[in-house]
């Protein structure tokens, strides 16, 4: 152990040790009062000046501890440290004491360093490990670092530099810091000052000064930077109105506009902590103590295995086959493995189609047409006749009342993939065009030519077909029943295909505000029902044939009959249950981020499962557009609620209607609007909401797991949400039967026996949809069940300079009042995106040789890496991953 003792004093020692510090070598154990050449000259020392400082450095091989002590005339306090963790914090704290006598300070000062030195905290102490560089990560500045970046600065410079001097103004763009121009300028001011640069331009000299210091790899230069951002007059200590400008500075840069209005009640927090004597300011070493508390964020509980994180981790090490032959039947055999159910379901149909096309085609084959017509009619009734198989196949993936039961009621989902029904419809789409293409090309291009060219010996045969006289141009197929009708067909299946396309269906595409008009989702919709013409001229195409004239060889309608009568049967049960399923409004809310949430009464004998949606029609909008939405109450409430996000023309109408009936939130209440039927006597007039459903979701198999993990994008949190709920009411119920309040239930019991929740959103306004529900599962769920991540991509990385004091402040707020500041939630939020190989590792490890639910609902984006990571931990480790998606 080594003590320093450094006076703070005006006068000047003439000591060979120097004026303003003496070092006093000590070894061996603390056993009493200081004692020795340290108690000399403390005590004499203290006779000339009131404040001294004194460090005390615990070594183990290399490394150090080092604690500084303020030793005033009344006081003994901790001014800083160096090394250890959080324990370290702590055990120093206890050095902080009061005693009468200066005599007696010291003797207890003495013990304290004692015990702290016996301690086993100081076995071992890792500056890189410390509590202060584990909370922030190494608070960086910047991710870049190295010869690499500077060479990009130094290139950035020479491009944004006038006069051979960068401005201020484009010190951002120079660094790379685009996005926080504002925080980069603060910056900018801290260094200039440091330095004493008072000009608002710098040379490539003071530039890569700049440089070295905002990548310093250590943390207590950092810490420093850091420090000199937020002392803005450079006195070495920070008041709290500095405190709440960094607080602002930092709410910006991350884009939270709550935590900027409230800068001024975090700041007085914050000063409240650290500043307990009232003393007006804070210094650095009280910004390193606050570090030093808080604790590490990290994406799970730290109580994983590492040795068995580390096996782990080196088994889903892809090793590298270099046999192509045996790479290539690996990839097939796990492709087959991934895949089988949609591809048996697609065999089959690629073999009916086959099969039917193979057919006709031998049977035109043999027919007199043949000698006159050629291959050009087989292929053309070939094509044909795999058009009506897929025409009436076609409209099956759409009948969702029958999938839904199918689904709901039968163990077909074990072999057939429910969850790809539109998928399905549109690949038989694509069939359907393959089949028009073959039939239309083929007579235009090759039969009908040679029909009007043949010999009169050769038209002989075909006179029973066309007539005595042979047609002389194309008009006369054009204007016959056959012909018109073909025409029509093509023209509106054209239409149909085209605006059925993601580009125009979402409008991705840039096009003049006229044309724009004629595309989106209402475009899409009513194309779509153009259906119904389509149906009937592919009827009447079908029974006016040229070479086919006995009713029972013209077989569209038998192709047909069954299932437009299923579709027809399903759309009357749309139109007859929606009409008496008109809902009374219970509550409107209006939130951040344009989400429109309904809350209405559900209609007698409405029985459904979470995950499932429902289609939503407002005749104050449109009596005709039916619109889906994912339910995000449980089945076992007495309400039905949908949260609507505007992104379209139907939605923002549908907003702005019920926005009118709404006033402002009252305090404590969630959301910018409000309006709650079921309170006050001021009823508003409320729009005729007619819902239809319940229809399923892959999100609804979550009953068959034990263990699910449940992914939201944004708004995809809705089906998710119900999950929740649903799991959180099953908890509830059980808790009533363990207490004996209600008989236990007779049903299937409740499979889910864990639930992992990810909300991934990029605004704090977002929260507040689901608000209610995160602090429920808090306070109820006790046995942690539910496991609740919620991630805000608009805060920088954990460890990031800008989300810094963000961190602090939520560690701080949440220790003291157990709410998040950033989603005003009991679930403390996570920053920037989540780390998905983590998530999917630390759910193998807990629960090896079972089967996980992923059921993920969210943009398309995603998709991808989360079937990946399903795959690769299912193929690798004891725990399988089954991957639900639904894309919006």
């Amino acid at each position: 152990m080594e003590i320093h003792e450094n006076q703070h004093e005006s006068w000047s020692e003439t000591e060979s040790t120097g004026s303003r510090s003496r070092r006093v070598g000590f070894s061996g154990p603390l056993s009493g009062p200081l004692s020795g050449p340290l108690s000399g000259p403390l005590v004499s020392s203290n006779k000339r000046n009131s404040s001294k400082n004194k460090s005390a450095r615990f070594k183990d091989d290399e490394e150090m501890v080092e604690i500084t002590l303020d030793v005033r005339d009344d006081a003994v306090s901790v001014q800083n440290i160096r090394g250890g963790d959080s324990e370290t914090a702590f055990l120093a704290s206890r050095l902080e004491m009061r005693p009468s006598s200066f005599s007696d300070r010291l003797r207890q000062v003495s013990r304290e360093l004692k015990r702290m030195t016996s301690n086993k905290a100081f076995d071992r102490v890792d500056r890189s490990k410390s509590g202060a560089a584990r909370a922030l990560g190494g608070l960086k500045f910047m991710t870049k670092a190295g010869t690499e970046g500077w060479s990009q600065v130094q290139k950035r410079f020479d491009e944004l530099a006038i006069d051979a001097k960068l401005p201020k103004t484009r010190f951002s763009q120079c660094i790379g810091m685009n996005e926080s121009k504002e925080f980069a300028g603060e910056l900018f001011d801290a260094l200039a000052r440091r330095r004493g640069i008072t000009s608002a331009s710098i040379t490539k000299d003071q530039l890569r000064e700049f440089w070295e210091q905002i990548t310093d790899q250590s943390f207590d230069s950092r810490l420093q930077t850091f420090f000199d951002m937020v002392d803005k007059d450079a006195d070495g200590r920070i008041n709290e109105e500095e405190v709440k400008e960094i607080i602002t500075l930092s709410a910006s840069a991350n884009k939270l506009s709550k935590l900027k209005n409230r800068a001024e009640e975090y700041a007085a927090l914050i000063m409240e902590e650290l500043d307990p004597d009232n003393l007006g300011y804070i210094e650095l070493y009280n910004l390193e103590m606050l570090l030093l508390q808080a604790p590490a964020q990290s994406t799970h509980i730290t109580t994983d295995s590492r040795v068995l994180s580390q096996m782990l981790s080196q088994k889903l090490v892809p090793t590298k086959e270099y046999n192509p032959i045996k790479r290539g039947f690996r990839a097939l055999a796990y492709f087959v493995q991934d895949n089988w159910k949609r591809l048996w379901v697609i065999a089959l149909w690629l073999s009916i189609c086959a099969g039917l096309f193979t057919w006709k085609f031998i049977q035109y084959k043999h027919r007199a047409v043949f000698d006159v017509m050629g291959y050009c009619v087989t292929v053309a009734k070939g094509g044909a006749e795999t058009t009506k198989f897929n025409m009436a196949l076609i409209l099956l993936p759409v009948c969702r009342n029958t999938i839904t039961w199918l689904r709901s009621r039968t163990k077909l989902g074990a072999i057939i993939p429910f969850d790809d029904n539109i998928n399905f419809h549109k690949v038989v789409a694509f069939g359907i065009a393959i089949g028009v293409g073959l039939h239309a090309i083929s007579h235009l291009t090759c039969d009908f030519p040679r029909l009007l060219h043949a010999t009169d010996e050769e038209y002989e045969p075909m006179k029973q077909f066309f007539g005595d006289e042979r047609p002389n141009n194309y008009w006369w197929f054009v204007k016959g029943t056959e012909g018109w009708t073909g025409v029509v067909m093509v023209v509106l299946m054209a239409i149909a295909f085209i605006l059925a396309q993601p580009w125009f269906r979402r409008n991705r595409l840039k096009l003049p505000k006229t044309l724009k008009k004629l595309t989106g989702f209402n475009a899409f919709w009513y194309s779509h029902h153009l259906f119904v013409i389509v149906y009937v001229l592919f009827i009447i195409h079908g029974y006016f044939l040229y070479l086919s004239k006995k009713w029972y060889k013209k077989t569209t309608w038998m192709y047909l009959a069954v299932p437009m009568i299923l579709y027809g049967c399903e759309r009357l049960l749309r139109a007859f249950r929606s009409g008496y399923k008109s809902v009374r409004i219970l509550k409107v809310a209006v939130y951040p981020g344009n989400v429109l949430a309904l809350h209405v009464s559900k209609p007698q004998g409405f029985k459904y499962s979470s995950g499932q949606y429902i289609y939503v029609n407002c005749s104050d909008v449109s009596p005709f557009e039916w619109h889906p939405f994912s339910i995000t109450s449980a089945p076992g409430d007495d309400y039905l609620s949908v949260h609507i996000r505007t992104l379209g023309d139907w939605t923002s109408q549908l907003k702005g209607v019920f926005a009118k009936a709404c006033q402002p939130a009252s305090e404590g209440q969630s959301g910018l609007l409000r309006a709650d039927m079921l309170q006050g006597n001021n009823k508003p007039r409320m729009p005729r909401l007619l819902i239809d459903g319940p229809y399923g979701a892959p999100a609804q198999d979550y009953k068959n797991y034990d263990v699910i993990l449940l992914v939201g994008l944004g708004i995809g949190a809705t089906p998710l949400i119900s999950i929740l709920k649903d799991v959180l009411n099953n908890i509830k119920q059980h808790k009533d039967v363990e207490e004996g309040e209600v008989e236990k239930d007779k049903r299937k019991p409740f499979a889910t026996k864990r639930a992992y929740f990810y909300w991934v959103t990029r605004e704090e306004g977002s929260f507040e949809w689901f608000k209610g529900v995160m602090n429920e599962v808090e306070e109820n769920d006790k046995e942690g069940v539910i496991e609740l991540h919620n991630y805000c991509t608009s805060v920088y990385e954990e460890g990031d300079a800008r989300s810094a004091l963000i961190t602090m402040l939520q560690s701080l707020h949440h220790a003291k009042n157990g709410v998040d500041i950033v989603s005003g939630t009991r679930v403390k939020t996570h920053f920037a995106r989540p780390n998905w190989r983590n998530v999917f590792k630390h759910a193998a490890i807990k629960h090896p040789d079972q089967r996980v639910g992923v059921f993920y609902c969210g943009a398309h984006g995603l998709v991808g890496e989360l079937k990946k990571l399903s795959l690769d931990f299912s193929r690798k480790t004891s725990t399988k991953f089954d991957f639900h998606k639904e894309n919006f």
